[in-house]
């Protein structure tokens, strides 16, 4: 008879593998893209000023402040209170329903558990622990406020869509400027990454056995799957361009830029 032999896996130790081709380069990318970002916007939020550009008719407000529930600009819902610390600026008010959605993001949570913890590096390739911890309790059990994040996400296109529309007005005319077409693709680009994410995929989709009984939402979730097909670059194109969006509207505030006007 003949005998059967199985031997047991080997546990690699943490980076080790037989991959010969650049694994690494991957997580270093996002590690440093995505520190960038946090660096940036963190100190964009702090800052307070410069967030908008009101000059010669211009109405740009920049997306890590919108929407301007109190402040000093002319965006602003309301002032800004007397008790309000110095600290708190208006991005500080705002900026933890667009971050947490990103935070809790499935695709992002694949490209920075990699990056900045390690688990894993890259496929096949050693980790730095032996167990499976998984994201069942504190604090990675807060992922699972994702869904959530996204409903507070779709609502801030629609304030982003108006920062858009509000950037074609120069004065008491209608134009086109650098700024108006830099703030119009920022919503698009978020559009493209919120509509595309795969917690709405499952409500337009989710539930149903058989999408073609619902015809009105079986269109919705082939829309949104023809979208979360290409989720990853949506997430990079829009996490690039709303950094670049408080940049151009900060420095034409600055000075340091001119925005020219098309039309």
């Amino acid at each position: 008879m003949a005998e059967a032999r199985t031997s047991l896996p080997v546990v690699q130790r943490f980076a080790e593998t037989s991959r010969r081709d650049p694994w690494w380069v991957q997580p270093l990318l996002v590690f440093l893209v995505l520190s960038s970002f946090v660096v940036y916007a963190t100190w964009a939020a702090f800052q307070g000023e410069h967030y908008y550009l009101e000059k010669d008719g211009r109405h740009y407000l920049s997306p890590f402040y919108s929407p301007e529930v109190v402040g000093d600009s002319p965006h602003a819902w309301f002032g800004r209170p007397a008790w309000l610390p110095v600290f708190l600026t208006p991005a500080l008010l705002v900026l933890w329903a667009p971050g947490g959605f990103r935070f809790t993001c499935y695709y992002y949570r694949g490209a920075y558990y990699k990056a900045f913890w390690a688990d894993p590096p890259s496929c096949a390739v050693g980790e730095p622990r032996k167990s499976y911890w998984g994201e069942r309790t504190l604090p990675l059990l807060l992922q699972n406020a994702h869904r959530y994040f996204l409903y507070l996400a779709v609502l801030f296109l629609f304030f982003l869509g108006w920062d858009a529309v509000k950037a074609y007005r120069f004065g008491d005319s209608v134009g086109v400027g650098v700024g108006s077409l830099v703030l119009t693709a920022n919503v698009c680009l978020l559009g493209g990454y919120t509509l595309s994410c795969h917690s709405l995929r499952h409500l337009v989709g989710g539930g149903i056995d058989q999408l073609s009984k619902a015809p009105v939402r079986s269109r919705a979730y082939g829309c949104v799957s023809c979208l979360n097909r290409r989720h990853a670059v949506w997430a990079w194109l829009s996490l690039f361009w709303v950094a670049f969006s408080d940049l151009y509207v900060r420095l034409c505030s600055m000075g340091v830029w001119s925005d020219f006007r098309i039309i």
